[in-house]
């Protein structure tokens, strides 16, 4: 760069004219005193310090405030732009093309100076390197912001991920939750439903004891005043004795002759009759394939017990609604129904002859109903509480046996209508009964936890069976008379080998109560009706599961085999009784 203040040497010769300054004319120049004013304003002259102040003061408007001291401003180099011809010169001379510079700059020049090159020809060359050095760079910082950027939707993703898992955890936990309320709704409902009628029960109770006191009473004052009348009918028999001994023998013929004859009953059947059922083969039925077939709504209340007719397909059922209903398998259509306990029905059995009916209810009373009178024919009331099962005798209708809440089981004549024999030994209700197959034995299930076997003709317990740890709900043979199944509230099944006196096998069928368990025709196979509404099968020999069928909506109460095992019946908490085949 040419400094400012460069100088050059020139050679001048100067001619002697240049002297005579003769011939130059001179004029005045008017030099004006201190104490004129020379402004047109009138203002006086400004002194050193004024001057300075304006010129600080112009210098402060056109450009702001003077550098500081230590803002001394530092050389710099900026490279200027080059001409397109420049660029041109420069490419050819690096390559060592003079005669196509010397071409290039004759027609430049010739073109230049007839005016036909325009404006941007004549621009400046853009500087490539240096854009290309941005972009390069704007690239590099592009690419940092998108590495940045797939980092955060990397932890954006894994986060929402995580999101997810948890929306699908909460979702699951709150639908669990929500049928968890649901469950507990219903069986809130179901319960505030079950208490409400306790009420009305307990005062129903209250009132019956009220009256049984009443009658108690009356009847010890009865018994009182009858003992004191016999105390004196017998002092005027001794005085009248002693005065015509005569008397005495009259009064004995009379006693001998015309004394009430005493009513004989049926005699039990011998002990040493055949089961023809030991020697008949039955196939175990495919209770693997089974499900449920038809659906019968019968009660308004749950069914307690069910039984099928001995040679017709007919069915009936006792219910909580103090009813019980005959129906035909075939059709579902309402055969017969009948009421006259005073609460509800616990047991229901068909006569071996399939001409009666027989029940069992709260009130303590079997009644003996009669289908070609269409009415009930005997009512059997020696219970003081209420009767939890009654079975016939499996080869004779003029036996049956009830079990009761009173910790006793009775056999009935039914041709007298009395009781033949009463059976006392279990410490808790009794809440099953069942007769061995043609033999005079029957089997009872008890609350205190054992299974026991009675003579009826002697009263006495023939054998007990321990193992349970829980009230039995239920106890039936097989038709072969060998083998005993019970069931427990503890959802227990036991089956027991009646010969050997032992537990064949243990099957726990749930953690519900079992309600009811019973024995195809073949023996081979148990059906076990349990709380929770649903009916296992279990292999009677190996106690493994054969088949689980779901269909009642509460709890099943009682089922059976029929007698050609080709369905089973069952019956339940939700009023109805449901074939599965």
């Amino acid at each position: 760069m040419e400094s400012e203040d460069a100088y050059y040497l020139e050679q001048v010769t100067l001619d002697d004219d240049d002297d005579d300054d003769e011939d130059f004319e001179y004029a005045e120049v008017d030099v004006p005193d201190d104490d004129e004013e020379v402004d047109e304003n009138g203002e006086d002259d400004e002194d050193l310090e004024q001057a300075l102040a304006t010129i600080k003061a112009k210098e402060e408007q056109v450009g702001g405030s003077p550098p500081r001291p230590d803002e001394t401003p530092r050389p710099a180099v900026s490279r200027r732009p080059e001409v397109i011809d420049d660029f041109i010169r420069h490419v050819l001379l690096k390559l060592g093309m003079t005669e196509t510079l010397d071409m290039f700059q004759r027609e430049w020049y010739r073109l230049s100076g007839e005016g036909k090159l325009s404006e941007a020809d004549l621009s400046t060359v853009p500087d490539i390197y240096l854009r290309n050095q941005q972009l390069a760079e704007d690239l590099r910082h592009m690419r940092v912001e998108l590495g940045r950027m797939q980092d955060v939707a990397h932890k954006a993703k894994s986060t929402w991920d995580k999101f997810r898992k948890e929306r699908d955890f909460h979702k699951m936990h709150h639908k669990r939750v929500v049928q968890e309320k649901n469950k507990l709704i219903v069986d809130l409902k179901r319960l505030k439903t079950h208490y409400s009628n306790y009420e009305p029960m307990l005062q129903m109770m209250r009132t019956k004891y009220e009256t049984a006191m009443k009658e108690k009473m009356l009847m010890k004052l009865e018994r009182d005043r009858l003992a004191s009348k016999v105390g004196s009918l017998e002092a005027q028999l001794r005085t009248s004795d002693d005065l015509d001994p005569s008397g005495m023998h009259q009064h004995m013929d009379t006693t001998k002759t015309g004394g009430p004859k005493k009513i004989r009953g049926a005699k039990l059947p011998m002990d040493s009759r055949d089961n023809p059922h030991l020697e008949t083969t039955y196939a175990q039925p495919k209770v693997e394939r089974w499900g449920l077939t038809k659906t019968n709504p019968a009660h308004s209340g749950p069914i307690s017990s069910i039984a099928l007719h001995p040679s017709k397909p007919i069915v009936a059922t006792a219910s909580d609604d103090s009813t019980w209903k005959m129906w035909s398998l075939n059709s579902a259509e309402l055969i017969m129904s009948g009421d006259g306990h005073k609460g509800w029905l616990s047991g229901i059995d068909f006569a071996p002859s399939g001409r009666q009916l027989a029940t069992s209810a709260e009130d303590g009373t079997v009644k003996i109903w009669d289908f070609e009178k269409s009415r009930c024919v005997q009512t059997l009331m020696e219970h003081t509480q209420a009767i939890w099962s009654l079975a016939y005798m499996t080869d004779s209708s003029e036996f049956l046996a009830s079990a009761s809440m009173d910790h006793t089981a009775k056999l009935w004549d039914l041709t007298t209508g009395r009781c033949r024999q009463t059976f006392r030994g279990h410490v808790d209700a009794i809440n099953s009964i069942c007769f061995q197959p043609f033999s005079n034995n029957i089997c009872t299930g008890s609350g205190d936890k054992t299974v026991s076997l009675w003579d009826c003709r002697s009263g006495l317990c023939i054998q007990t069976f321990y193992g349970h740890k829980n009230a039995i709900n239920s106890v039936n043979f097989s038709l072969q008379g060998d083998t005993i199944v019970s069931a427990d509230a503890d959802g227990t099944c036991r089956i027991w080998d009646v010969r050997r006196v032992a537990e064949i096998c243990a099957v726990a069928a749930g953690r519900h109560p079992c309600n009811s368990a019973v024995f195809d025709p073949s023996g081979k196979a148990v059906a076990a009706a349990c709380d929770d509404a649903v009916i296992r099968c279990f292999d009677a020999q190996q106690g493994t599961l054969l088949q689980s069928m779901s269909g009642h909506t509460d709890a099943v109460q009682c089922c059976v085999f029929a007698a050609d095992s080709s369905m089973l019946v069952s019956g339940g908490s939700d009023m109805t009784f449901r074939t599965w085949s």
